[in-house]
């Protein structure tokens, strides 16, 4: 069955993206880090996006999307296939009682993940267990997966069941309904109701626009329906009616090759060899590596047996048999160019995506093939989704080895920045202790402490001349003076008026003093408590030098030996990292090239039929010679 909504947009879905034209408005992103984490999710840069997100993880900032970036998180993993990490992740949110909603996707992608690693009945247990919170876009994919578990436990009937209610339904995506259908008509026909799934693969391909968008994929998809009715029907022996539903499918689609030469086993099967020969040489001016042009190969000398034509029969096998040769030839040729590396390093020098220090996503494709010396016999390697998931698997080893040496050259530079700030720290120490010293504390605090004494007194005693200003003080020195003069002269007479207006002076400056004293011993007492708070900052900053003394090398020692001990993982990861690269390189070569030994082993098998075939005919000959010279000397 199809995968029918990829991973992304599964997820889009999780952060609050529309699934459906009807879908509620996208949910408000309250952490900034989590935000950071979704744009470089949907920038396509995975990699950044999980390590970003585990970073804020770690530090507790993603609040209150702590159940949503957790999900998020096994949903990478997954999609890197650390399949046993995503697990732990999707069971850890479920042991912990998240939201109903959370739970739901959890156990859907538990189930999937299950289903990816083949066990089927705790796939079923996952998915029974999922209630109705699921994004409709999500539960279109669980019906899916559902059909798909079903079908690989062998349950055609329930998997039938299951894709019925896709068939009818209005589906958020326009291809998932079509796709139900044609799983819907294989799982019946796997079923043994031929004629129930016959119904469904044929209503699919006979569909034309409007009913079927006009596009490849779905142009695809209709061949498809028609080759897999007409393939059933000819395992049925129904040769006749297999017939019509090959001939349906295009000429130059991507199933016309395996529809020619199964229309032509449809002919020969309704005893019409000559018809049969028809589309057959069609194939024959076809792509020779193409699997169905080399079974051609041998269904064409085949029908000229059945039609008598024995000389054309026997020029067509040895035909057959020195092109099976030749193919075999180039395809030691393509196997030796693999094992020396040729494929891999050519795609990865033909796909930027690919190489190191791009950033590594999840759904880069093989976009140009390199120079081989036979490219076509990489189409069935490149179809291959285990060669595909090697390469990715080689991919992404060559993206952590570029960010590895990117990450070395950075622990480097770290390094030399605690070297200088250890540095400047020496050179800066003296200074900054000679300016503690020299604003002598201690005397301060003496200094403080008098005055405070001297507040006490004067407010104890209302002692209003303490807290004169300068120039009521100069007042309050020259009245003074005045009146002591004049006292001095007592006994001198027509003094009287000068000393009325002394004491008129003097009760002045007494009665503004008086007045001013309340908001001036406030005022003094404000500044004292101002000094408090200096002096304690100055305590305090005083405090922390000599914490510093103490901590700040402690602090440079921590970080240089954390530098170190990451310079030396990082370092030992490198050669790991190479070492596994090279394996997995080893790896999917050896993928591509079984591919090739598969088709060598299935062209010695045709090779050996038509080797068979042609000693079949050569008795065949010698019979009839035998026959003739019995018959003549009878006479």
């Amino acid at each position: 069955m199809r995968r029918a909504f990829t991973f992304v947009t599964v997820l889009a879905c999780w952060v609050g993206s529309a699934c459906a034209a009807d879908a509620p408005p996208p949910k408000l992103v309250q952490a900034p880090h989590y935000g950071d984490t979704l744009f470089q999710f949907f920038q396509d840069h995975h990699f950044s996006a999980i390590t970003g997100l585990m970073t804020s993880q770690h530090f507790e900032r993603l609040a209150p999307h702590d159940d949503e970036a957790e999900l998020l998180r096994g949903g990478m993993l997954l999609s890197y296939g650390l399949h046993r990490e995503a697990g732990e992740v999707f069971a850890q949110l479920l042991d912990a009682g998240a939201k109903p909603a959370v739970q739901d996707r959890a156990r859907f992608f538990l189930a999937k993940i299950r289903y990816q690693r083949g066990l089927l009945p705790e796939a079923l247990d996952a998915l029974g267990k999922i209630g109705s919170h699921l994004p409709p876009q999500l539960d279109e994919e669980r019906a899916l997966l559902h059909a798909n578990v079903l079908l690989a436990s062998q349950d055609y009937a329930g998997a039938a069941q299951q894709l019925r209610s896709l068939t009818g339904a209005k589906t958020s995506s326009p291809g998932a309904s079509f796709y139900a259908r044609y799983n819907l008509g294989v799982a019946l026909v796997r079923n043994g109701d031929v004629a129930g799934g016959r119904v469904w693969l044929d209503e699919l391909g006979k569909a034309t626009s409007p009913q079927l968008p006009a596009t490849p994929e779905y142009r695809a998809l209709r061949d498809q329906a028609n080759l897999a009715l007409g393939f059933a029907l000819l395992r049925d022996e129904q040769a006749e009616a297999a017939s019509g539903y090959l001939q349906r499918v295009r000429l130059e689609g991507p199933q016309s090759s395996k529809a020619l030469l199964g229309y032509g086993w449809a002919l020969a099967a309704a005893k019409k060899h000559r018809e049969a020969l028809v589309p057959w040489q069609e194939l024959l001016r076809r792509d020779a590596r193409d699997a169905a042009v080399l079974e051609a190969r041998l269904a064409v000398p085949l029908s000229y047996v059945e039609l008598g034509a024995l000389g054309q029969a026997l020029t067509r096998y040895q035909e057959a048999i020195a092109l099976y040769g030749q193919e075999s030839a180039l395809l030691d040729e393509s196997i030796a160019a693999i094992r020396a590396g040729r494929l891999i390093e050519g795609l990865l020098a033909a796909n930027p995506s690919a190489t190191p220090g791009a950033e590594m996503s999840w759904f880069d494709a093989i976009q140009q093939l390199p120079a081989m010396p036979h490219a076509g016999h990489l189409a069935d390697v490149l179809a291959q989704h285990e060669f595909q998931e090697a390469f990715k698997n080689l991919r992404d080893l060559h993206f952590l080895a570029g960010n590895l040496q990117a990450w070395q050259d950075k622990i480097e530079a770290f390094g030399d920045m605690v070297a200088h700030r250890r540095q400047a720290y020496a050179q800066r120490l003296p200074l900054v202790l000679a300016q503690a010293n020299a604003a002598g504390l201690g005397a301060l605090q003496q200094q403080r402490d008098a005055l405070a004494t001297e507040l006490e007194r004067v407010e104890r005693e209302v002692d209003i001349e303490a807290l004169a200003t300068p120039a009521q003080r100069a007042l309050l020195e020259r009245v003074q003076r005045v009146n002591a003069s004049l006292k001095a002269l007592a006994d001198e007479p027509g003094l009287d008026a000068a000393r009325h207006r002394a004491r008129l002076a003097t009760g002045l400056l007494t009665w503004q003093l008086a007045q001013d004293h309340a908001a001036r011993l406030w005022a003094a007492q404000k500044d004292l408590r101002a000094i408090d708070r200096a002096l304690s900052e100055a305590r305090d900053r005083e405090a922390a030098l000599a914490r510093a003394q103490q901590q700040e090398p402690a602090r440079f020692d921590a970080f240089a030996a954390r530098t170190q001990a990451e310079a030396a993982r990082i370092a030992a990861l490198i050669p790991q990292v190479a070492r596994l690269t090279q394996q997995q390189q080893q790896a999917a070569q050896e993928i591509a090239i079984a591919q090739l030994v598969k088709q060598k082993e299935r062209l010695a098998l045709y090779s050996t039929e038509a080797h068979f075939a042609v000693a079949q005919l050569h008795d065949r000959a010698a019979s009839q010679k035998d026959g003739h010279k019995e018959g003549d000397r009878a006479k």
